[in-house]
């Protein structure tokens, strides 16, 4: 058979895993994890393992829309170039803005960032990468004097001590938990500190769990740095010829003594000695931090002070050690090295006069950009002022992901000029542009992408372009040229775009920046084709990449030396409110990734978690009479949400996690980031979205439903196929399954008649002949059950109750693909129960494989009473790994005599 196999790179987040699509002769792709490559090794997360299911054009935006109206290409070029052009000639080219992605290739991104700040001459190009990264740059900035991750992924096995900080790691970076979990197991005397104000299923390794107080972190690593001091670990003599700072440093720390960390993180002093005696013990330490740190009115210094430990410990810049920020994006670094930031020049220069000066003779431009631009708060902000006036946004969806968002979303409706490039025809984002231009997705796109650990990889075209998608970088190019700057823009390739990036990082360096690909910039186009995995800095004195950095003892402020910074410990500045008692944390769930644009599409990955939900501590919820299942609505200042409620006695006392993926696409009011407000670090920029405040009160529905429908179309007044909108219900949320949609309801207002809204909404008939509908309904005080067939097959199946809803989603998606032919498997459809013989799968726990948690649980009573044990009977958790955890908890659950096993298990 004639297969083909490309290499690429996972587009999900910054781990970076290599992939191998496997296409056969029918176009079928197969996916697998590329054992050769550094960062996974050949283990992929669920969502990477179902990146296949994910390749369909359904909802795929595929031509140019300008105004409404498709259009051609040259049409649409046209218009952005005169409509860009005609803005800044009326109100100057600070009335002008880009809003990237980490989504987008370097390659893309280095085109972008030098149209808007070369040639534009603005430095109004910010990017969604400032909602994950802009505090850890900044960390890295002020420490080190670059941004500069000094890590590899190979320290964290290394590691004697590993430290993760408000990264719920093994849900968020799924392979390099596994790595860590293995690690553990090969090296029992390594040890796992959790510091996370919730109990998630990162703990499962733990050795020690920290539960303090939301947004404390500093004040805990500032009295780390105390007792460092105090127990002298460190000598300051050989100190002081590579770290400045110190003083200042340690004054600012001295106050933090354990009892008043145990007041400012609400933790027992016990627990913080024991965490504070195993960093200063161990010889290696890694601390592994993200988005609990980083989003943070103070997210900056609480980088800082992690970096302060590092420093003045000495572990940094030896294996096994180092503070390791892991990016959020597949692609956040690599727009950090071409300046993708409205911080950010190009290249890791800023807006230094020398810097300046070398960016205009690079690029042969006298019109680069002087100052920083709006970052991504303060663009939406101008935008809603009326400030700026045009805005192309492209591969992000700010509607949904920005804080404040209803606000974001007012102010993209007014704004004259909104162009957006993505993937999908609708979105959140794409409601309110002017300008749609189709971008090719992953696996049709060329260009390359650097990971958390520095390390460039190649993301790889295997798919051809459908319709008439275009690349990113050749959009940019085209509407570059059409204002007037062909010469500069005269781009065929990319690889022709990754050799000026490299060119640039080398020019005129001379070791004074850190990030140095100059030893790529001659790569011809078959070179960059087969570019293997590396970590830069690639240059003369590191040809083949370099593992870390700092361990010759050199940093890169002008000095040389590394830099202690003086951190004051703050609080989150949402005081407490009575009207909003409860804190807001927002965060990412195991099998989604950002706002579902990819993953919403596989059936599989939307089973674990299905709808929006509000995860609350039992006595929270209790004080609200709220329990498992039940609608709530989440109100804040900025505005209000609906989603499922489930109680954890995990999520800490009087705070509430919400998931940040749902939108509109998938949901009737689920956007978390409209409750959160624009609060930021002042240095970063960085929306604290990690800390809002707000209050959770039942929702009372006078009715549920849920409403399947066949995949391919609906039933219309004409007897043809017509598509489905969005239930006219106060709550909806949307649930694909294989062939069959499902769409979960609710209101607040009667309806009497279900057959006619039936028809009003979803074109369903009840007439005779040929193409009839045919159907059954049960009905009766408070509930309505309708299951429609044509030509011997179902269609649609509507159950209606007034109390809580006790249906099975899988006898109902399975009476879709195998019409039930008996008298008595129709009423069980009708009724929506299983039919005699089947097996009740329940919410389904380990993706890879779809088993679900009553099969899980029926394992557990016949005898399998460890995680290996359910894995040989059900494959479950052999795979990725990430229900291991889940696994876990069901098996304390169920077998009495678990517990004693777990130390076994898996």
């Amino acid at each position: 058979m004639n297969r083909r196999i490309c290499q690429t790179t996972c587009p999900y987040c910054g781990v970076g895993c290599g992939v191998l699509a496997e296409i056969d002769e029918q176009g079928k792709v197969t996916i697998a994890g590329d054992p050769h490559h550094p960062a996974n090794l050949g283990r992929l997360c669920v969502k990477g393992s179902a990146l296949g299911e994910t390749l369909d054009l359904k909802g795929r935006l595929l031509w140019p829309i300008v105004e409404g109206h498709r259009v051609s290409w040259s049409q649409a070029l046209d218009t952005v170039a005169e409509r860009l052009q005609k803005t800044i000639a009326e109100h100057g080219p600070q009335s002008v803005a880009f809003y990237g992605s980490g989504q987008l290739l370097t390659e893309d991104y280095y085109v972008a960032n030098k149209l808007m700040k070369g040639f534009i001459g603005v430095a109004n190009m910010d990017t969604n990468s400032r909602l994950c990264m802009a505090s850890a740059v900044i960390g890295y900035k002020r420490g080190l004097g670059a941004d500069a991750v000094p890590c590899s992924y190979e320290d964290i096995e290394l590691a004697d001590l590993v430290v993760l900080v408000g990264s719920n790691t093994a849900w968020a970076h799924p392979v390099v938990y596994q790595r860590l979990v293995q690690a553990k197991q090969q090296r029992p005397h390594m040890r796992v500190v959790v510091i996370d104000p919730r109990r998630t299923a990162t703990c499962d390794i733990a050795d020690l769990h920290l539960p303090l107080q939301p947004g404390s972190d500093a004040g805990l690593f500032n009295g780390l740095l105390r007792w460092l001091q105090q127990e002298a670990v460190f000598d300051r003599g050989a100190l002081s010829g590579c770290l400045s700072g110190l003083d200042d440093a340690l004054a600012a720390a001295d106050p933090w003594s354990p009892a008043q960390i145990a007041d400012f993180c609400q933790l027992d002093a016990a627990l913080i000695e024991r965490f504070y005696r195993l960093f200063s013990k161990s010889q290696t330490v890694v601390t592994l931090y993200s988005q609990g740190i980083n989003q943070s009115s103070s997210g900056s210094d609480k980088c800082n002070a992690i970096i302060n430990v590092h420093l003045l410990s000495g572990k940094i810049g030896c294996p096994g050690s180092g503070p390791f920020s892991i990016t959020g994006q597949p692609n956040a670094m690599g727009g950090r090295e071409v300046g993708g930031l409205a911080n950010q020049l190009a290249s890791h220069m800023g807006f230094t006069p020398q810097d300046i000066d070398r960016m205009k003779r690079f690029w042969q431009t006298d019109r680069v950009a002087t100052q920083p631009g709006l970052n991504a708060v303060e663009l939406f902000h101008a935008i809603d002022r009326g400030e700026v006036k045009a805005v192309w946004i492209m591969g992000t969806n700010p509607v949904v992901s920005m804080p404040d968002a209803d606000r974001v979303k007012q102010a993209l409706t007014r704004c004259p000029l909104v162009i957006v490039s993505d993937v999908m025809r609708h979105t959140d984002t794409g409601t309110t542009a002017n300008i749609l231009l189709p971008a090719l997705g992953w696996g049709e796109k060329d260009g390359t992408v650097t990971n958390s650990e520095r390390r460039i990889s190649r993301q790889r075209a295997f798919l051809p372009a459908p319709g008439e998608a275009k690349a990113d970088w050749w959009i940019l190019t085209q509407v570059a040229q059409r204002m007037g700057f062909a010469a500069a823009f005269d781009y065929q390739h990319p690889a022709q775009i990754f050799r000026e990036h490299a060119a640039l990082s080398g020019f005129e360096n001379n070791g004074s920046r850190v990030f140095d690909i100059s030893a790529l910039a001659a790569l011809s186009d078959a070179q960059w084709q087969h570019l293997a995995p590396v970590q830069w800095p690639v240059n003369a004195r590191f040809p083949q990449g370099r593992a870390r950095l700092g361990d010759d003892g050199q940093f890169w402020h002008a000095d040389g030396k590394a830099r202690l910074i003086a951190v004051t410990p703050q609080l989150p500045l949402h005081p407490h409110h009575l009207a909003y008692p409860l804190v807001l944390n927002t965060g990412r769930i195991r099998d989604q990734w950002h706002t579902m644009t990819r993953t919403g599409k596989s059936a599989r990955l939307m089973r674990h978690q299905p709808e929006p939900y509000c995860e609350l501590h039992p006595l929270d919820a209790k004080n609200e009479d709220i329990h498992a299942g039940d609608l709530v609505r989440l109100s804040s200042a900025q505005g209000w949400m609906l989603a499922k409620a489930k109680i954890s006695t995990g999520q800490a006392r009087g705070s509430v996690f919400v998931p940040m993926h749902w939108n509109r696409q998938f949901s009737a009011q689920a956007r978390v980031d409209s409750l959160i407000a624009p609060i930021t670090d002042p240095y970063s920029g960085q929306p604290e979205s990690k800390h809002g405040r707000v209050r959770v009160q039942r929702w009372q529905p006078a009715w549920q439903a849920s409403l399947f429908l066949l995949d391919e179309a609906l039933l219309s007044n004409t007897g043809e196929w017509s598509n489905a909108s969005e239930p006219p219900t106060a709550y909806w949320s949307k649930i694909p399954h294989e062939t069959v949609t499902q769409y979960v309801l609710a209101g607040q207002t009667d309806i009497a008649d279900w057959r006619g809204w039936l028809a009003e909404h979803y074109g369903f008939i009840e007439n005779s002949g040929r193409d009839s509908v045919q159907y059954q309904i049960a009905q009766g005080k408070g509930l309505f059950h309708l299951v429609a067939w044509r030509d011997q097959r179902v269609v649609l199946a509507l159950y209606v109750s007034a109390q809580s809803l006790q249906i099975d989603n899988d006898s109902i998606c399975n009476a879709f693909i195998t019409p039930p032919e008996s008298s008595y498997q129709r009423q069980a459809l009708l009724a929506g129960k299983m039919a005699q013989g089947q097996l009740k799968q329940g919410s389904t726990v380990c993706s890879c494989y779809g088993v679900g948690e009553e099969i899980i649980i029926g394992a557990i009573r016949q005898g399998c009473h460890s995680v290996s044990a359910l894995g040989r009977k059900l494959k479950c958790g052999t795979n990725c790994g990430s229900c291991i955890p889940e696994l876990k908890a069901l098996l304390s659950q169920h077998t009495p005599a678990a517990k004693s096993e777990l130390q076994k298990a898996g």
